[in-house]
């Protein structure tokens, strides 16, 4: 570690230690209190990558620091491990996981990389190629990483067109299922189709999740300015039917698309 990072982490560590010690909300703090809060913070970071807010995120890093600190800070105290034993547990992962740099394994690209590092955690003891995937995750993105994982063996189709031949075939099953109004196969066939199309993004080189994201926020921004046309003519959009509320819709898209 170059020096600067030294002295900068130095300070953030014995600030971590001022607080636990002396302030009274970061006594009380244990490794269940900060969980929700960590899972905050990882979503605020993944919200400042999708807009590319490289003040937020240099932020939203910092805020995720302190709390691996804080943790480390916790298990030190009751004597289950310590930040340096966190620190050299992920260095000696990252030197045994890459053998291609540390040791004398060759590899050709990228997913030849992903396919040993899998191949190294079946040794270290895993089960399954897919252990390892958070049950937590949101599904899209726990998706995304099934199938990241099940390529790895193989388990992987050979061209974009095979995948959405699949996604076609999911969405027949889905209308199948509403055909015969059967509620239960249409939320199984419904994610059929969002799972395969998961996988379709995966071939185009998209995060789906990420791409859910930009859209969900491209929704914000018309919807808002809806509101805000509408009330510039003196209305609420309660008071507009479907015609004009689209006519908005459209005026806004061809505004900016």
């Amino acid at each position: 570690m170059n020096p600067p990072y030294t002295d900068a982490f130095n300070r953030l560590v014995t600030i971590m230690n001022e607080l636990r010690a002396q302030c009274p909300w970061d006594k009380k703090q244990t490794i269940h209190t900060l969980r929700q809060q960590t899972i905050e913070e990882t979503y605020e970071l993944a919200d400042a990558i999708t807009t590319e807010d490289w003040t937020d995120i240099k932020e939203e890093l910092g805020d995720l620091l302190l709390h691996i600190v804080f943790y480390s800070k916790i298990g030190a105290e009751q004597d289950r491990f310590t930040l340096d034993e966190v620190i050299n547990g992920v260095c000696e992962k990252l030197i045994s996981r890459h053998p291609h740099i540390y040791g004398d394994v060759k590899v050709e690209n990228e997913d030849d990389v992903k396919r040993n590092w899998e191949a190294l955690k079946l040794k270290e003891g895993k089960t399954s190629v897919l252990a390892g995937v958070p049950r937590t995750l949101p599904a899209l993105v726990k998706a995304m990483r099934l199938q990241e994982k099940a390529k790895q063996v193989g388990f992987e189709w050979d061209t974009r067109e095979q995948v959405w031949e699949k996604v076609e075939e999911e969405i027949g099953e889905l209308q199948e299922a509403i055909a015969a109004n059967d509620q239960q196969k249409m939320e199984e066939e419904f994610g059929d189709v969002l799972f395969s199309l998961v996988n379709f993004a995966r071939f185009l080189k998209i995060d789906a999740e990420n791409a859910v994201a930009l859209t969900n926020n491209k929704f914000i921004s018309r919807f808002t300015q809806m509101e805000t046309l509408a009330a510039a003519e003196g209305r609420q959009l309660a008071d507009m039917n479907l015609d004009e509320m689209d006519a908005l819709w459209n005026e806004i898209k061809r505004q900016r698309p």
